[in-house]
């Protein structure tokens, strides 16, 4: 099998509906606590500048979230994770991803799950507009460029 091949997984609403809970109690927590948007770009974006007293928790929210995918896929049995595409286009789409979150001044945690979650309109309008162009541009690749 190609470790990079994308094969599609059923919808599970358990799973789904869990960590969709799991997520939005996370974004709470955070804003609660610390006063801070669960942006992951953000966080990102933070992390790498100079240090400072936010550098622990944002750290340790970097760090959390591939420990957490690994705790799943270990309490699971594993996780199949199949990409059917090129490194360097992988490169290019990450590119371009980071590029829009600078551009939309966050990301779809930051937009999509809080901004949204607290009524922000433009996080609103960011979210409908990035939601909107990734429909188009799956469309155009499986059914244009690449169909």
């Amino acid at each position: 099998m190609n470790p990079l091949q994308w094969t599609a997984t059923p919808f599970t609403p358990g799973s789904a509906t869990l960590g969709g809970l799991l997520i939005g109690a996370a974004a709470a927590w955070l804003l609660l606590a610390n006063g801070r948007i669960a942006g992951i770009s953000g966080i990102l974006g933070g992390s790498l500048a100079r240090p400072t007293a936010d550098t622990p928790w944002r750290a340790a929210f970097l760090v959390g979230l591939p420990l957490g995918a690994a705790l799943v896929g270990w309490l699971c049995g594993g996780l199949a994770i199949d990409i059917d595409t090129s490194t360097p286009e992988l490169l290019v789409a990450g590119l371009l991803v980071g590029y829009g979150t600078r551009l939309g001044s966050g990301c779809t945690s930051g937009h999509g799950v809080c901004g949204m979650a607290r009524g922000s309109r433009r996080s609103i309008a960011a979210t409908l507009v990035f939601m909107a162009t990734g429909a188009l541009t799956v469309f155009l690749v499986r059914h244009g460029i690449g169909g």
